[in-house]
This record gives structure tokens, sequence and C-alpha cells, in this order.
């Protein structure tokens, strides 16, 4: 595949061939490969009106009372993506080249069109700083709709959080 085969190519769809939890690792290996590849604009599609994504810090609980790295609606995931289009809120130039791999997804719980999973990643970051890796434990929530799942909820629970962290200017 070209680079423009990678960003635009389809999000999975239920058809019904494959199973709950094989369309929900697609799902996520394709949200992975948005973010790896920094399109940006379909990435952000993939979140619903009612969206929260979530980074806590040091092991927050509950980001209404507790510092987050990232706590967004669904209107601040847009300002955030607005603000990497515009390469001023960069903190590397040139931006991080990354890879990452998504595994051990569960599918948690179904109710209704949605359904809880977590995953593991790791993101392998290369940038002019050097090599770093990151681990985190994700949770999703998903919802169902004609046109494939979508993001409701995203929570990226950063192995090493309780470290310092000195930039984080890519999608994680």
């Amino acid at each position: 595949m070209d680079q423009q085969e990678i960003l635009t190519a389809t999000r999975p769809a239920g058809n019904g061939k494959s199973n709950l939890l094989e369309r929900i690792q697609q799902f996520l290996f394709m949200e992975a490969r948005l973010q790896d590849t920094h399109a940006y604009d379909e990435w952000e599609a993939l979140w619903t009106d009612d969206a929260i994504y979530w980074v806590p810090a040091n092991g927050a609980t509950d980001p209404e009372t507790q510092m987050s790295i990232i706590y967004d609606n669904r209107s601040r995931i847009r300002v955030r993506i607005n603000q990497l289009k515009t390469g001023r809120h960069h903190t590397q130039t040139p931006r991080s080249e990354l890879a990452r791999i998504v595994s051990n997804v569960e599918l948690i719980t179904q109710a209704s069109n949605e359904v809880d999973a977590r995953a593991n990643v790791l993101i392998f970051e290369d940038n002019l700083r050097g090599e770093t890796l990151w681990a985190a434990r994700n949770e999703y929530r998903l919802r169902m709709t004609e046109d494939g799942f979508m993001l409701v909820r995203k929570k990226v629970s950063l192995v090493n959080n309780h470290k310092p962290i000195f930039t984080l200017s890519f999608l994680v």
C-alpha cells in the first residue's frame, strides 16, 4: 500500500461474517494505523458526539477531581486535532515517526449497540531526541453503527505515567 491508500483505507464494517471480537480487533488496528500515520481527520471522524478521551496522570481514578494528561470531550478532541494540523503546536519538528502494536484485545461487555473492550498497546516513537517506548493499558467503549464502530470512550493508562513525561506530542 502507498501512503494515500494507508490514509484512506475504510474502517471495518460489521457484516456478520466475522465474530464480534475480530471486528473489535480490526477496528483497534485501524485506529492505531490512523494514529501512527498522523491521519488526524480520519482519526477524529471515529469519535461520537458524546465522546470522552482520557489519559490519566499518576494513577488517577476520577478525571473530574484528579489531574489528567488528557481529558477531552468531543469538542476538545476537535481543537486538539486542529492544533496538531497547524504545525504550530508540535513540540518537535519534524514530528515523531510512530509504530504501535495492539495486543491482548478482550471483549468485556456488550449492551445494546455498545461494547466495552480492553487492549494493551506498545508505541515505538522515533524522533530527533532518540527512541522511546510507551506502554499502555487501554479501555474502550465502542458504539456499533451501520458504518462500523465509533469511539465513545477511550482511556489510555500509560504504564509509566508516574514518571515525568517530557513530551507527548502525538495521539496515544
